[in-house]
């Protein structure tokens, strides 16, 4: 199956790893959060050498295909392709989207974090098959800059076209306000991480999934 045609990227929610919201392990918060039902793991890791994060990526990429879960890498294009990713999630500041495509090739899933309008507008136009926007709330997770709101996610979900993959501050509380304003999916760490990964995470997912059927 190509990556695109996996639907799953779009589940609902996606978890993004981050060991600072944890004192699991990757693999383990992962497992977890698999068997709760999550089918999206963006493998996100700020510390490890390249050569480390290959090493795990590969071990969670065998993972996620025994759950027939999307796996997508942070940032190093070479290693969602050494791996077999399903795709890559590139920041403003990482390889060019172009560019990432000519090694991954049309068939993986290109998401790119936005964090304004113009940034939306721009990666839609360059070809991105999502976007990450946000952050909508205050966040400690990774320094965003200042929240966007539910106002402007509104805003940029009228003019784009592709799915908005929500970010930042998200959690059972305010998730219902972000798939109003036009969300396809939502994307957290610590609001899944801290406390009972299984019962944080297949509750953000009911209640997305719910969200998503009209049962509020």
């Amino acid at each position: 199956m190509k990556a695109k045609d996996n639907r799953t990227y779009l589940s609902g929610v996606c978890l993004i790893t981050d060991r600072d919201s944890c004192s699991l392990t990757c693999l383990e918060m992962t497992l977890i959060a698999l068997k709760a039902g999550v089918r999206w793991i963006q493998y996100r890791d700020k510390t490890k050498s390249r050569l480390g994060i290959y090493r795990l990526a590969r071990r969670l990429r065998e993972l996620t295909w025994d759950f027939g879960a999307c796996f997508i890498v942070n940032d190093h294009v070479d290693i969602a392709a050494s791996v077999d990713a399903d795709g890559v999630h590139l920041g403003q500041d990482d390889l060019p989207l172009k560019e990432a495509r000519k090694i991954l090739g049309k068939d993986k899933v290109i998401g790119i974090s936005t964090h304004s309008l113009s940034e939306a507008i721009k990666a839609e136009a360059e070809g991105a098959d999502y976007i990450g926007f946000g952050p909508v709330f205050p966040t400690k997770t990774k320094d965003a800059g200042d929240p966007k709101g539910v106002q402007m996610l509104c805003k940029v979900r009228n003019k784009v076209n592709i799915p908005i993959i929500a970010i930042g501050g998200i959690n059972l509380d305010n998730v219902d306000s972000v798939l109003a304003s036009g969300a396809d999916a939502v994307a957290a760490a610590s609001a899944i991480l801290k406390g009972d990964i299984y019962c944080n995470a297949g509750g953000l997912l009911q209640k997305v999934q719910r969200y998503k059927k009209g049962v509020n």
